[in-house]
């Protein structure tokens, strides 16, 4: 098979399962209806309940469209942002165990956005989340390769373990902020911290959308570059790259990306390592094929989780960074029996 056609197998299996997500929950609404909504809305002149031949509450049609609909394409966003993330993480740091939880990238997304939330304020309007979250998270990931570097060169193993250890730090800041805090946001704050997509609204979908789409075309239009990284410094470095320079680069982009999605998801970890380590699998570890595989399957897969976060304690929501964090614990303990 083909990459085109792979590539709209991936799609065609997005979009089935944001069907299901628009169409599952607490009350269940058949996928014909919520479709049909979604229609309506787009195209409300043509797409009338006449033309369809059924009708729908005003009720359903509010869950459908102002909470549904932006809570699986969020939930798609977050998850392909995250997978393309810890995808470029992986090979420009030769670890298959990188991530932007793991190295702390998440936890310093985290503290921006509580500081922001807790102690400053919308300084900036509806930019001020995801400006502090993208200074606390490069800032993390700066101190993170700070501490890794060893003799001049950035060693793979230091480097997660630098991130973990940093993260602990960082966290056990951010949880002294939530403390130091008001009392009464510290309930939205640590719901926030555990992951969830309760929040989306659709006049928000525009800054992840647009900062992925930035990111994820700087990483496409590198990757032949980027797959020079796996081959050593040494090596891309005769073949005319600026490595340092270069994965400095990345290391901006990346962390672009990771407190976007953090600043809009909470703190959701461990998509990044499973999915492209499971895609390599099946479509092997060349990026220009890997990027846009990661970014489909990432989405699909919290899409789904979100559906199974939903459904679980219905009608409560669970925090999905819950369900990703069982599934990530179990997948990080299988890599390590394997390697």
């Amino acid at each position: 098979m083909s990459f085109t056609y792979k590539i709209i197998l991936g799609l065609c299996l997005l979009l089935v399962a944001i069907s299901f997500a628009v169409s599952m929950g607490a009350a269940d609404i058949p996928m014909r209806i919520s479709w049909a909504i979604a229609l309506n809305q787009l195209m409300p002149d043509f797409f009338t309940q006449h033309w369809f031949g059924f009708e729908w509450s005003k009720g359903q049609q509010s869950i459908i469209w102002q909470i549904r609909f932006p809570r699986a394409i969020l939930g798609a966003l977050v998850g392909a942002g995250l997978a393309v993330t810890g995808c470029i993480l992986q090979t420009a740091t030769r670890n298959p165990l990188a991530d932007p939880h793991l190295l702390g990238v998440s936890s310093g997304a985290a503290f921006g956005a509580i500081v922001a939330i807790m102690h400053v304020g919308l300084l900036f309007g509806a930019l001020t989340l995801p400006l502090f979250a993208f200074i606390g998270a490069l800032t993390t990931m700066m101190l993170v390769i700070l501490i890794a570097r060893h003799g001049g060169f950035l060693d793979a193993n230091r480097l997660v373990m630098s991130g973990v250890a940093v993260s602990f730090v960082v966290m056990a800041a951010a949880n002294l902020l939530i403390f130091l805090g008001d009392h009464r946001a510290a309930h939205n704050v640590m719901f926030w911290m555990l992951g969830g997509l309760g929040l989306a609204q659709w006049q928000d979908l525009i800054y992840p959308l647009v900062i992925f789409g930035i990111c994820f075309t700087w990483f496409s239009l590198n990757a032949r570059k980027i797959n020079a990284l796996m081959a050593g410094e040494e090596m891309a470095t005769t073949l005319g790259l600026n490595v340092a320079g270069f994965r400095m680069k990345i290391f901006i982009f990346a962390a672009l990306m990771t407190s976007v999605m953090v600043a809009f998801s909470g703190a959701i970890g461990f998509v990044g390592l499973m999915i492209p380590h499971i895609l390599r699998l099946f479509f092997g570890a060349d990026n220009r094929f890997l990027i846009p595989f990661s970014a489909i399957y990432g989405a699909i897969f919290l899409v789904l989780v979100d559906i199974l976060a939903r459904k679980i304690l219905a009608p409560e929501d669970l925090p999905i960074g819950i369900i990703t964090g069982l599934v990530g614990g179990v997948f990080f303990i299988w890599m390590m029996q394997r390697k």
